[in-house]
């Protein structure tokens, strides 16, 4: 007797769903592959464009550094400038005070004192010469401590030795005196203070 399958049709929906499970299966993975490409290329364009930005952003940003560096050369180059006018300024302030310094010491000096040299550095002077007598000396410490442009008289060495100039054989007392130059104008705004 031959066998008969009655169930053929229980088979055939078997492999038919076998069959769209297969296809389910690939679509959905063809899908998700879909889908993943689309977010790589999303994500390699979001990617892209603010690595552009980044670069556009560097380049400004290394402008802006080379502005920078010029800004600061161009500020130290201005306070060169300006130190240099505040020196000039300086010595066009103090020109008029020399001739001032001068005057007071011919004024200050008085008779038998002799000047061999005249040296300043700053406010400073240094004055060292030969004097008849001692008191010569102390005279002219008293006129330049009354001086108007020369102040604080100070002695460093007296020391008498036999006249250098030899017209009458006398001893003389050289000295080396130190004075500060004032001005007129500064003590007058001290005294003020």
């Amino acid at each position: 007797m031959p066998r008969i399958n009655l169930l053929a049709w229980r088979d055939e929906l078997r492999e038919q769903r076998r069959n769209q499970f297969y296809m389910a299966l690939g679509a959905a993975a063809l899908g998700a592959g879909l889908v993943v490409l689309a977010s790589n290329m999303t994500f390699n364009s979001i990617i892209g464009h603010q690595n552009d930005r980044n670069r556009m952003l560097q380049s400004e940003i290394d402008a802006l550094n080379i502005r920078i560096e010029e800004i600061l050369s161009l500020e130290d180059q201005k306070d060169r400038l300006l130190a240099r006018m505040e020196i000039i300024e300086e010595l066009q302030r103090s020109r008029p005070g020399i001739v001032h310094v001068f005057e007071e010491l011919v004024s200050t000096m008085p008779n038998g004192v002799f000047l061999n040299s005249v040296k300043q550095n700053g406010n400073r002077i240094e004055l060292i010469g030969a004097a008849e007598s001692n008191t010569r000396v102390s005279a002219l410490m008293r006129n330049i401590d009354g001086s108007e442009w020369l102040s604080k008289p100070d002695l460093e060495v007296v020391e008498v030795k036999d006249n250098a100039r030899g017209s009458d054989g006398q001893r003389a007392s050289e000295f080396k005196v130190f004075a500060t130059a004032t001005n007129a104008e500064d003590e007058q705004e001290e005294a003020t203070q």
